[in-house]
């Protein structure tokens, strides 16, 4: 049972709120505006909430933007039109998603106009030792409290978190 609280209420339900409520709100859409303490404040919250599969607020922002501008377009970052299947759709997400946190691929202006950034965060949680670290916390509450090894096969869920809820979202609402 406790890992089911775990997995739904701390996990599953709180990454989705600050995907909706910094993420898309705040970042993408600057539905309302935070000083800087509050802002790095949910920042903090949505990597902890999101752990391994935590996407930066600044790429989240720009790459919604730019969903939104060319939506279903060939120039969409995820629209189900271009792949094949749900795997391909995550996986150039992921693609757009890392361009846009590495800064190699190249943004309109228009896209990168009051974006939060917080990079030394963003750099810690953008690593492999950080993500590898989530995962090694997520086996660890795993072999500690599931009451049988068929438990397990939610961990996927666990370490693919944010892609998996934004696939729900980008491949079953258009």
């Amino acid at each position: 049972m406790l890992i089911i609280i775990l997995f739904l209420v701390c996990h599953w339900y709180l990454s989705v709120f600050m995907q909706t409520f910094l993420q898309h709100r705040y970042a993408a859409h600057g539905a309302f505006s935070m000083n800087k303490f509050w802002e790095r404040f949910f920042y903090l919250i949505a990597y902890i909430t999101q752990g391994s599969s935590y996407i930066s607020p600044r790429a989240y922002a720009i790459m919604h933007r730019m969903h939104h501008a060319y939506t279903d377009t060939d120039k969409d970052p995820h629209s189900p039109k271009f792949d094949g299947n749900v795997f391909k759709m995550m996986w150039h997400t992921r693609e757009i998603s890392s361009g846009i946190y590495e800064k190699t691929l190249d943004i309109e202006p228009r896209f990168l106009k009051n974006v939060p950034d917080w990079s030394w965060l963003d750099k810690i949680a953008n690593s492999w030792v950080s993500r590898l670290g989530w995962i090694a916390v997520y086996i660890l509450i795993y072999a500690m409290y599931a009451p049988s090894g068929w438990w397990f096969v939610l961990l996927p869920i666990h370490i693919l978190m944010v892609p998996i809820q934004g696939m729900i979202i980008n491949w079953f609402a258009h």
